[in-house]
């Protein structure tokens, strides 16, 4: 190498996110929103791998031997019902049985591996349901509970604007991460964590006692899922912003014992 020929940047560690099914003008297609990807490139500084879901599990474990992280948004479909041992009370909804299906299977090899995750709303509950837990189908209709969907009449900008105050759990790690016992968020969810999995436990809940944030306390590597959408306009929250930091430094940890 020449004294002029720049040294090559460090590797940056490779996220993946499942894609979900989305049907357009007779078509099935593989999607994903800019709006999860932004956060990864631009605050975590992470590499996003867009895996697609509609072709079955057989290439999950080289999908995951690339990966030093797994990131599992938010979506318009439901969770299968049948796969946490319920009738399907929301039968107007979508589903993504594909989806379930892999996002299920590569928790629980990610968990197996040691590798960080990250998980958002529909990806908060499928890591509840890959480890035995289950959900409320309808949260807004469970007495004691809160309407917590968004008005599907009002434009993004209020869909995602702040909603409620989430209480984080006292002396965690990720109340010390938040510099704060209470945040506010946004709230665009119909469906809720009811029971949790195996070793899963809670970081934060609504007002209403709605689990909002869970991690897994007995794992060795970073796990953390929300319920609501830290994504939008990330950079400009600063809680979102330590979110996608926290996680992105954990890829980075892992992306060096390779």
């Amino acid at each position: 190498m020449s004294a002029h020929t720049p040294s090559a940047s460090p590797r940056k560690p490779l996220v993946l996110m499942t894609m979900g099914s989305q049907a357009r003008n007779g078509h099935d297609y593989q999607v994903m929103t800019h709006k999860y990807i932004k956060p990864l490139v631009e605050i975590s500084d992470c590499t996003p791998l867009l895996v697609p879901t509609c072709c079955g599990t057989e290439a999950l474990e080289h999908y995951l031997s690339l990966a030093d992280g797994i990131y599992l948004s938010g979506a318009g479909s439901n969770i299968d019902p049948a796969l946490y041992g319920q009738q399907n009370l929301t039968p107007d909804k979508a589903q993504d049985r594909e989806r379930d299906l892999f996002d299920i299977a590569l928790v629980r090899a990610a968990i197996d591996k040691g590798v960080p995750i990250l998980g958002i709303c529909r990806g908060m509950q499928e890591i509840n349901v890959a480890l035995g837990g289950d959900i409320h189908q309808k949260v807004y209709s469970e007495p004691g509970f809160d309407d917590h969907r968004e008005d599907p009449e009002d434009p993004p900008e209020l869909q995602y604007g702040e909603s409620h105050m989430v209480e984080l759990v006292e002396g965690s790690w990720f109340a010390d991460l938040m510099g704060t016992r209470r945040i506010p968020v946004n709230s665009l969810h119909g469906q809720a964590i009811r029971r949790l999995g195996r070793g899963l436990a809670p970081l934060a809940h609504a007002e209403d006692g709605v689990i909002e944030a869970i991690h897994a306390p007995g794992l060795p590597q970073f796990t953390l899922a929300v319920q609501w959408h830290p994504e939008w306009h990330a950079s400009e929250n600063p809680h979102s912003v330590k979110i996608f930091t926290a996680f992105g430094e954990a890829c980075r940890r892992q992306a060096a014992q390779r």
